[in-house]
């Protein structure tokens, strides 16, 4: 592994609605010594949206502090920790603790006060991912000598827990609907993340995921799309930032390119539907995170290409 590497970053990105927030903390759930860290967080201020199509744009790469970004990835690589010192500029606020050296800040994100709905993975398949990767990381196994002797077992929830020096490599978890665009490139996001998990929605559904939610939770209070916003705004953007990772630019056809994938290191589910079960991505995700773990400690690097769709059964 790196030198002084404290953590391991996943990135998940993909449209609105796709299901990253939900897969993050099914993942936080499952893999010892993981904390989520939301793109969300770092929205600029509402008076510095653009305007697109009459409407306030919080869809777009100029809507998100990528250098704050950019920086908190750096310190989370370096330290295996929030960058408390950075949140100031973000929506996150640390709450007061007496905690001793090394424990996880527990912070207020207010990603985190957004509803995502009921859990669409039956709780006996978290058992089993749980169980799954204790096994991995117990002594002797591949696990165990990445994530070290903290992942024997107990859950190792980063905000919860008090994880003192000596413990193993940790694991961030970063969801955001831009990681893998230009912007997020330009920016020196995309190439902190140690494995990138994409996942794929049809406009269809990420409509309706989109329209069955209340609203979010902002800096300056709540927002609720206006008529019209997935369509003139949230779409379209997706397609703009994302169009170089499907076939012939065709986000509606919804074929990923995976040759583009490869290129850039992006593990997908390929081959099939796009709207894909949670279940099934979730089984899939747990598979990619091992064995990306694995390569990294290997020194083999991570995201060596596209992961092959994991079929239920």
């Amino acid at each position: 592994m790196e030198g002084d590497r404290k953590a391991f970053i996943v990135g998940i990105s993909g449209a609105s609605s796709s299901g990253k927030t939900t897969l993050a903390r099914l993942l936080r759930d499952v893999f010892p010594n993981t904390f989520v860290l939301h793109e969300d967080d770092f929205y600029k201020p509402e008076t510095e949206l653009p305007i697109k199509e009459g409407l306030l744009d919080w869809d777009c790469a100029e809507a998100i502090s990528i250098p704050d970004l950019a920086r908190a990835l750096s310190h989370i690589r370096a330290h295996g920790t929030f960058p408390v010192s950075l949140l100031s500029r973000t929506r996150r606020k640390p709450r007061r603790t007496n905690s001793p050296p090394g424990f996880q800040p527990r912070l207020d994100s207010k990603e985190d006060q957004n509803s995502i709905g009921a859990v669409p993975v039956p709780r006996a398949a978290v058992a089993a991912a749980r169980d799954r990767v204790a096994a991995w990381s117990r002594p002797g196994q591949p696990g165990h000598a990445i994530l070290g002797p903290s992942s024997a077992g107990a859950s190792a929830n980063l905000d919860e827990e008090a994880k003192g020096k000596g413990a193993g490599l940790r694991i961030c978890i970063v969801d955001g609907f831009l990681l893998y665009s230009p912007e997020m490139e330009a920016g020196g996001v995309t190439a902190q993340l140690d494995a990138k998990l994409f996942l794929v929605v049809s406009r269809v559904r990420a409509t309706e995921r989109r329209a069955a939610r209340d609203g979010y939770v902002t800096l300056e209070g709540f927002w609720t799309d206006p008529p019209g916003y997935v369509e003139k705004v949230v779409w379209p953007n997706y397609v703009a930032a994302h169009a170089r990772l499907f076939e012939r630019g065709d986000v509606d056809r919804g074929r990923l390119d995976e040759r583009a994938l490869r290129d850039k290191g992006i593990l997908a589910q390929v081959g099939g539907d796009d709207d894909v079960d949670m279940r099934t991505t979730f089984d899939w995700a747990v598979d990619m995170l091992m064995r990306q773990l694995e390569e990294f400690a290997a020194g083999a690097g991570a995201g060596a290409g596209a992961g092959d769709r994991v079929n239920e059964g």
